[in-house]
């Protein structure tokens, strides 16, 4: 994926925090393509079952962010819709009935992510699912006045996080309280998090990463770096001073490599804490294998290893949208998707908003596409204060030799 690719995902970034949206680097998915046609065809008889869906088609939306002059993610798009065509040929599709998606395109500003929200109203769908975007605070508000659920595979803002006919499957907009679950485990005394210059992250890492440190009893500084910041020692030399034993590090491409340059640079041994975005191949590149041995990454979902999901994942990518790259961020789109419909497969009868509304709040230990064995379940209560999270653990892996390894679960601090 292009550099500029990787900068669209800033805004994700700076309106959660901690969006940790992907999984592996590109070392891990250089044989992606030969490794998903041998899954693909390995678990056919199990996963493939052929249960098409019939009769009257039922109206889902899909809002993907693409074309902006910043952003773009066409792959979760495509994602979404390889879900949606596995769902429909294998699952039943949602009550039996085919997913007949209607699809938006938004460019990551708010004329257009409300010409979306509002196209969905217009067209009556019974849910919302959106890929990912930095725009929920424009488009979930629309959605749910209209008493249609807006769902999501991780969170934008608040507006989802809390909403009350909104489900974020897994746990990204809370992450920091994993990497403070993880400090506590190596009992750190002092974290510093180097995130990228914007309120909205910086508000978020206040919000919500640093009294939960706090409450760890673990000393928390934020410092933050101006967005494509080219050398950022002095900022870095600033926070190493707290003496920490962890970092967290939060930008697009430039201010990852920055940061991550300076800290080697400076000798710093603090175990590095960070989101996909900043172990991405570029990033890789710049800094070199060295500058990110050992970094603990921490992610929403597994593309690469041989969980069954994993496997899964990269099999319905190969039969359905073989020419998308399924390492990148291709599998928040395919989370979202096919989320949704495992949390509505009690749903029968009439299909509409309510009727989704009823059968995801009352699903439970729902698994999770591509994730490792991590369950959700949509009842207000897996993390405290975010009514619309439904999953309480992310997964953490450790960057060796260029690729990650040791994929574990992990939860969230005072889970």
């Amino acid at each position: 994926m292009t550099t500029i690719r990787r900068r669209r995902m800033s805004r994700i970034v700076a309106a959660t925090a901690a969006a940790l949206l992907c999984t592996t680097i590109a070392a891990c998915g250089d044989d992606g393509d030969d490794d998903a046609a041998t899954s693909s065809s390995s678990i056919d008889s199990a996963s493939f079952p052929g249960k098409a869906a019939s009769g009257a088609p039922v109206k889902i939306g899909l809002i993907s962010a693409e074309d902006g002059q910043a952003v773009s993610l066409p792959e979760t798009r495509e994602a979404a819709e390889a879900a949606t065509k596995y769902a429909n040929e294998n699952l039943g599709g949602i009550a039996g009935r085919p997913i007949e998606l209607v699809s938006c395109k938004q460019q990551e500003e708010p004329t257009s992510a409300r010409n979306c929200a509002n196209q969905m109203v217009e067209q009556k769908v019974n849910a919302v699912v959106v890929t990912n975007t930095g725009m929920t605070s424009v488009i979930a508000p629309i959605v749910t006045r209209a008493g249609i659920p807006y769902v999501t595979s991780v969170a934008g803002g608040m507006e989802d996080a809390t909403g009350d006919k909104a489900f974020v499957w897994t746990s990204g907009a809370s992450a920091s309280l994993a990497m403070a679950n993880y400090a506590t485990q190596q009992k750190m005394k002092s974290v510093v998090a180097y995130s990228m210059e914007n309120p909205a992250a910086l508000g978020a890492l206040e919000m919500i990463a640093k009294p939960a440190f706090k409450a760890a009893g673990i000393d928390f500084n934020i410092v933050s770096i101006p967005f494509g910041s080219p050398d950022s020692t002095p900022q870095v030399s600033a926070g190493l001073k707290h003496k920490p034993q962890g970092v967290i590090v939060l930008g697009e491409s430039t201010v990852c490599t920055s940061v991550l340059k300076a800290l080697g640079t400076l000798g710093s041994d603090a175990q590095i804490m960070t989101p996909q975005t900043c172990v991405a191949p570029d990033v890789a590149k710049a800094v070199g294998n060295s500058g990110i041995e050992g970094v603990k990454v921490f992610s929403n979902a597994d593309t690469e290893s041989d969980d069954a999901e994993s496997t899964l994942y990269r099999a319905v990518m190969a039969k359905y949208s073989p020419k998308t790259e399924t390492s990148g961020y291709a599998v928040t789109g395919y989370q979202g998707m096919l989320a949704l419909i495992r949390a509505t497969a009690g749903l029968t009868g009439d299909v509409t908003p309510d009727t989704i509304i009823t059968a995801v709040r009352g699903a439970k230990d729902v698994v999770l596409p591509a994730g490792l064995g991590i369950t959700f379940s949509c009842d207000g209560k897996a993390v405290t204060g975010m009514r619309g999270v439904c999953s309480n653990q992310v997964i953490m892996s450790t960057v060796s030799g260029g690729t990650l390894t040791g994929a574990e679960k992990i939860s969230l601090l005072g889970s």
